[in-house]
């Protein structure tokens, strides 16, 4: 009961879209951890292999894990000091990008590749100690501030 569609004889490593031949292990997808420069992450043809493009991704997904940590700790609006649909906005228009960075490093994540792995936990965790030392820093000037 064929229409016209026999996948079955169809090679997958035969054509690219581009019409390019294209190797089996060129359209490999990992599915468990592997070490190597050798992946696509977040876009076709990203890093392509490159060392360069490679810890260029690298720094990125850190860059972008560091900032979701960082946006998670906005400051709220202040009760009556601003029109409280502008703070709801403000508010909302960073809780955005930041589940969209989030949403970036967990597709980056995807690739299994370990060395992004490696720089998504060590962006969030660079990103979480710059946070507390802030929060500490505050906590330690307003305690030691002289009482008037």
């Amino acid at each position: 009961m064929s229409q016209g569609h026999d996948h079955d004889s169809m090679d997958p490593g035969s054509m690219s879209d581009s019409g390019m031949h294209m190797s089996p292990s060129d359209m490999m997808m990992h599915m468990s951890f592997y070490w190597g420069k050798d992946a696509i992450i977040l876009f076709s043809g990203w890093p392509n292999g490159s060392l360069g493009m490679y810890v260029l991704a690298f720094f990125c997904v850190f860059l972008l894990a560091a900032a979701i940590e960082i946006f998670s700790v906005s400051p709220t609006a202040k009760i009556g000091t601003h029109n409280p649909i502008v703070g709801a906005l403000i508010q909302t228009c960073v809780y955005a990008v930041r589940m969209g960075f989030a949403y970036m490093v967990m597709l980056a994540v995807m690739s299994f590749n370990l060395g992004i792995f490696i720089a998504a936990v060590a962006g969030h965790t660079v990103g979480f100690f710059l946070v507390k030392v802030r929060a500490l820093a505050i906590a330690y000037k307003n305690e030691t501030a002289p009482k008037v």
